[in-house]
């Protein structure tokens, strides 16, 4: 069954300068980057809660809401509903816990784990049935200090990793616009190889 190209790019984070270098906004650093790449800039847009880019050439909108991680399906809905975008055209990038730094799964649907920003997504689209990337952040250990971590910034060796991924998955970006979802899965979900000495 072929799947439609993906219409609406959403990173997920949280406002304010406070939190800009916090594990919890890797689904902010990966559209930041992606807009560079495609040479489009972000606007507030307020009916849409956050800060949009419409990249033209890739029939594509990039979304970064503003409105706090724990209410993000305020604005994909309203930029999803005014411009006719489905829940199968959207692809939420966001950091994952249960993935360590420099590894990132694509999936469709499933489960929410736990994650706040895919939870109130969920409830504004109506369904799961939507497109993610997960960035791999790694898990403090520690179920009590999941908050703690993720609102803090990645340690430098993290840091350097989860960057990479983001730079294997703008990579794969030319395969992820023209709709081949599972050419970027199975290129995405393998892990990178081991470098010498590591």
């Amino acid at each position: 069954m072929s799947q439609p190209a993906p219409k609406l790019i959403v990173g997920l984070g949280n406002p304010g300068d406070e939190y800009a270098q916090t594990r919890h906004n890797a689904g902010f650093w990966f559209c930041e980057r992606l807009a560079r790449e495609l040479g489009v800039s972000f606007s507030r847009e307020a009916r849409f809660h956050g800060l949009a880019a419409n990249a033209r050439s890739e029939g594509v909108w990039l979304l970064m809401p503003q409105t706090f991680m724990n209410r993000s399906g305020q604005s994909v809905a309203a930029l999803a509903r005014f411009y006719r975008i489905t829940p199968a055209e959207i692809l939420v990038v966001h950091d994952e816990l249960d993935i360590p730094p420099g590894q990132l799964r694509l999936k469709f649907g499933g489960g929410l784990g736990g994650h706040n920003g895919l939870k109130d997504i969920t409830a504004h689209l109506g369904t799961q049935d939507f497109w993610r990337l997960r960035v791999g952040i790694g898990h403090p250990g520690d179920r009590n200090e999941v908050v703690n971590f993720v609102l803090k910034p990645p340690r430098r060796e993290e840091f350097d990793l989860i960057d990479e991924s983001i730079d294997r998955a703008l990579a794969v970006w030319p395969t992820l616009a023209k709709g081949d979802w599972n050419a970027a899965t199975q290129r995405l979900n393998t892990r990178p190889a081991a470098k010498p000495g590591a």
